[in-house]
């Protein structure tokens, strides 16, 4: 076995999802779940199929996102994973819940804009997810300014009251 990285490649706003799924079904019901949770949005998703024709399934209603998922699940290579683009000023906090609830949707590894790495395990058979890094390591504690800040900004964008 071998261990690999493998850096998402993207734009510095877009965010994306990182799962795991079991079913030749996910793509469709996905996409399905996307459409729904929120009216007119942009996205794009890949899936690895792990049997079979072992082909990356795709979806969309954004050609952009289509072709940057594509791009990310190929050089991945993880079967059954799946990973979804979202076009920019949409966000996975609005489709969360919409995703985990997809029957075939075993669990998300994670949702960021963050600069991300994806540590995979290479067999004789093939590729898995292990997990991710996402984003930075802290450099240090909130002090009160910082937790100002933060409180401002959640209330700014309407998160909170």
């Amino acid at each position: 076995m071998q261990l690999l990285s493998v850096k998402i490649d993207k734009p510095d706003m877009i965010n994306f999802i990182l799962g795991q799924t079991h079913f030749i079904k996910t793509v469709e019901d996905v996409h399905e779940a996307l459409v729904g949770a929120v009216p007119g949005i942009k996205f794009g998703l890949a899936f690895c199929e792990a049997s079979g024709a072992c082909l990356l399934r795709c979806s969309g209603t954004d050609a952009a996102m289509v072709e940057l998922a594509k791009k990310n699940a190929l050089a991945l290579g993880a079967g059954h994973s799946f990973i979804v683009f979202l076009g920019e000023g949409f966000f996975p906090l609005n489709v969360l819940n919409a995703l985990k609830a997809v029957p075939e949707v075993c669990r998300i590894f994670c949702a960021t804009a963050n600069p991300t790495e994806v540590v995979l395990a290479q067999t004789d058979q093939g590729r898995g997810i292990l997990g991710v890094v996402d984003g930075a390591s802290p450099k240090g504690v909130e002090a009160d300014a910082d937790v100002a800040w933060r409180k401002n900004l959640l209330r700014q964008f309407g998160y909170k009251l």
